[in-house]
């Protein structure tokens, strides 16, 4: 008779679910033993892969940095068409995504309480404003009414992932739309 062994988990089995658990019930909750209860492997297999658990924490990061940004950006450039095309499309990745609301406000409540958490925020939302900024440009906008513009609308993101992340509907697409629109128009001349 052949034993089966017990599943072989990985470094990124440990980062999947670890993120699963900081959106569901906050970093607080990501603690190695309920973690390798969950993954039904012992604590070893943890030391294996990270040296701690601020190691896990950063791998985590990383992870959802990736998955959140960079793969977001690459997806929304591979629509390709106009400018207004992709910030139309990126509206609709980012604002339909079922686990980026909880995931996001579970990421900037920890990053309020941690220093390195908040670093990696800082850097995260400026790259996310950066982009959104080079497609108003390339749009037509000026350097600063595209920073204004993207601000805006990065606000307006983040602010619909609180409202979804607490209950809240989600913007219909018809709305969202119109923000798009509202960002994408010209400006009107100043009066002097």
């Amino acid at each position: 008779m052949v034993k089966l062994m017990k599943p072989v988990r990985g470094a990124e089995d440990w980062v999947t679910l670890g993120l699963q658990v900081l959106a569901e019930k906050g970093p607080s909750a990501v603690r190695v033993e309920p973690l390798a209860r969950a993954l039904k492997v012992t604590k070893g297999s943890f030391y294996w892969h990270f040296e701690d658990r601020r190691a896990l924490e950063r791998a985590m990061l990383a992870r959802w940095e990736q998955l959140a940004t960079d793969e977001v950006i690459t997806l929304t450039d591979g629509v390709g068409g106009t400018p207004a095309d992709r910030l139309r499309q990126l509206m609709k990745f980012t604002m339909t995504h079922p686990s980026a609301p909880a995931m996001e406000q579970s990421i900037r409540a920890w990053g309020s309480t941690d220093k390195a958490v908040s670093r990696v925020l800082a850097r995260v939302d400026e790259r996310r404003q950066a982009y959104v900024r080079g497609l108003l440009v390339e749009h037509g906008l000026s350097r600063a009414e595209a920073t204004t513009r993207a601000r805006f609308l990065y606000l307006a993101l983040i602010g619909e992932y609180v409202w979804v992340s607490h209950g809240g509907a989600p913007t219909p697409a018809a709305a969202r739309e119109e923000l798009v629109d509202l960002v994408l128009r010209a400006s009107r001349p100043s009066a002097r």
